[in-house]
This record gives structure tokens, sequence and C-alpha cells, in this order.
């Protein structure tokens, strides 16, 4: 546990740890990382998402482009009128944050007159559910109305956007190790002193399965040791996504690489990170249910998906390539007064610097049955490298 945590956070991260213990007791002594991190991520009442804590935002443990600057969301509402415009329909948001993305994204759309017929939120998060309703709330009755929050995927099918903000990092993975060309899965186990500590374990089929494609069978080109996530949720997650969508696009940003670049051999650690405080470690047994768990999105596993789903991969670019093609220097230019205009011209930067999210945030558009143009992916194409 980290020093600074509050009586009542030690008092919850233990209540968390107790819960992961009996399992592994139950599981024969070793659980796999990926029931680990659902554990301590979505433990009805005790997981990350599921329990009461400020997650996103200065006070939270990180900040996503929507709390960086509503410029970003301005942007999405562009791209989000544009399918609109050829399929009718609504916006289904997953994982909606603070509501900040959907807060903007209406304002923009209700000042262009251009508003979906219905933008559905979906929330595992009761806690973050409310924060959302509270946020929204000074929305215009007419824009309110068209508000609606979901518990699980509609069963209509949905023409129109589905958009997906740092979702994906957030499922979760698989991780593995290679010890002499032999795929070992790293999952967690009891230390001596009864800690949570990672322990090695034979890959089960679906695992090594996964890996053949990535590093060859047998592994080759990768040294002893190397350790990195697939994520097994991927395929199912974007399969239950492209049997809601009838017609329209569903839109991902998240942090993430192309697989050669992911699977590199000099990425010898993988990518998992845990965020607490607005600090990044690598240190997942920690502040157990008291801080975000993520891992970087195979964006070719997420491309490979969406086609076996029936999908197709319309668009694929970096977030400063695409929101510069959807007009973020002329919404700067476009402000009020000079102070204004400073600010956003911050802002924006930090949303396109390469140093900052402009090159490690990816996004990715998967359509099915619309050939609506995607102003965001004029700029750049990089499906070559999927």
């Amino acid at each position: 546990m980290s020093a600074s945590l509050t009586p009542e956070e030690r008092s919850h991260g233990e209540a968390v740890a107790a819960l992961i213990r009996a399992e592994i007791a139950g599981a024969g002594g070793w659980l796999s990382f990926e029931r680990f991190m659902e554990l301590a991520l979505y433990a009805p009442g005790l997981g990350y998402y599921s329990a009461g804590s400020v997650k996103l935002g200065p006070g939270g443990d990180f900040v996503t482009a929507p709390e960086v600057s509503e410029l970003f969301g301005r942007c999405v509402a562009r791209q989000c009128r544009e399918v609109l415009g050829a399929t009718g329909g609504g916006i289904l948001e997953l994982g909606a944050g603070t509501g900040a993305l959907a807060g903007t994204i209406l304002r923009e759309l209700d000042a262009q007159a251009a508003l979906p017929e219905r933008y559905a939120i979906l929330e595992v998060s009761a806690d973050l559910a409310e924060r959302q309703r509270a946020r929204l709330a000074s929305l215009p009755a007419h824009v309110r109305a068209r508000l609606v929050w979901l518990e699980r995927l509609p069963e209509e099918k949905l023409r129109g956007v589905i958009l997906a903000n740092e979702v994906a990092d957030a499922l979760p993975c698989r991780r593995f190790t290679l010890r002499g060309n032999e795929v070992r899965e790293l999952g967690v186990a009891l230390g001596p002193d009864g800690a949570l500590a990672s322990a090695e374990a034979a890959a089960a089929a679906p695992l090594k399965a996964a890996c053949a494609p990535i590093l060859g069978t047998p592994p080759r080109g990768f040294p002893d040791g190397y350790t990195s996530e697939v994520n097994l949720r991927l395929g199912p997650w974007i399969a239950s996504l492209g049997e809601c969508l009838e017609r329209g696009i569903l839109l991902l940003f998240d942090y993430g690489l192309p697989r050669a670049h992911y699977y590199h051999p000099q990425r010898v650690s993988g990518t998992l990170r845990c965020h607490f405080r607005q600090r990044a470690h690598d240190d997942p047994f920690i502040n157990l249910g008291l801080q975000d768990i993520t891992a970087w999105v195979d964006f070719t596993r997420v491309a490979e998906a969406g086609t076996d789903a029936g999908l197709e991969v319309a668009g694929f670019a970096t977030q400063a390539a695409f929101l510069l093609a959807l007009g973020l220097e002329t919404l700067v230019a476009a402000a009020a007064d000079a102070p204004t205009r400073a600010r956003l011209a911050g802002e924006a930067r930090r949303l396109v610097m390469p140093e900052e999210m402009g090159e490690a945030f990816k996004v990715m558009a998967l359509a099915r049955g619309s050939d609506a143009p995607l102003a965001g992916f004029t700029l750049q194409d990089l499906r070559r490298q999927l």
C-alpha cells in the first residue's frame, strides 16, 4: 500500500486484497492476471471503477482528452455530425467518464442545429453515472431530453456513432513472459508474507494461440524474459459492439500501437501502467481498488476483430492528425479574445504535441454500411501499418 493513504483508503485496499486472496485460494493458489485486473477494477462495490473515489480530472488519478480541453469534444462533434448527416440516428458513448465529452458534443451539435436523435451513455460505474448526470444537468432542457443512461448494450440496432474514449485500455488483459523460447503466463499468487505477487504458470491454449502470430512459432528474435500483454477480450468486445451497429461507425480513441511496434523486441517489459493521483507507475499490487490499471491497445488486434465482426477499418490515425484534420487550429483562431486564444492554444498543444497526447493516442474508425466521408482521417492514413 502507498504510505500516503487515508485510513479509509487503507481499509478499502485491504478489503480488495482480501477478496483477491480468497479468489486465489479458491483457484488453487494461482490467478490469471486478467482475473486479478478484473477484480481490482470492477469487483462490485470494491473495484476501482465500482467504488466512489474521484478518478478523472485534476483532482483524480489521470486526465483524459475531454478534460484537457473542450477543443477535443468540439472536433469529435464535427466528425459525429458528418456521420449522422449520412446515417441519421444517434450517438452511444461507452464509459463516459466525467461526462465532459458528452456535454461538449451535445452543446456543439445543438449550436449547429444537428442534435442526434438520442445520446446514450453506457456506464458500468454507478458512481460515475451519477457524476455524469450532475454535470450534464446544466444542459438546456431540449438537449437533456436526448440523454439516456444504459446499463448494457441496447438490444435494438443502432444507426449513427459509437464512441469509446480510453475504454479498450481498461479491458482486463493477459500477461506473458518468455522462458527459453517457451511462452509462460504471468498471474498472481501469494508470497511468503501473504502479499500479492507475480507468479508464472504454464500458458493456456488460448494465450499460446494468441502469442503465435506475435512472437513466431517457436518465438524468435525476442530476448529471454521478454514480458508483455495480450488482450483476449478485445475480440468479443468489438464483436458485441458490431452486433448492435446497424449502420455507422465505431470511433475508438486510446493509447496504443500497431502490433509490429507494440511487440518490439526492445519493449522488454510491456506496456502495463497504473495511474494514481496523477502519477504513473508499474506496480499493480499496491493501492488495490484505488488506482487505475491499464495496458496499451494493440490496434492490429482491434482491426482484426473489426474485420471478423463484419466491420471495415475506415480510418486509423494519430490523435494529432485527427484533430487537426477536423479544424482544431481554426477553433483556436476563432476565439473571442486574445487571452482565450492563448489558453486554447496551450490546450491544443497538449492535445497534439508528440511528447504530450498527440502521437501516443490513436484514433480508429470501424464502419458498417456507411461510406460517409470521415474528415478526421484526411490528413493521415496509418492503416498500412496494421
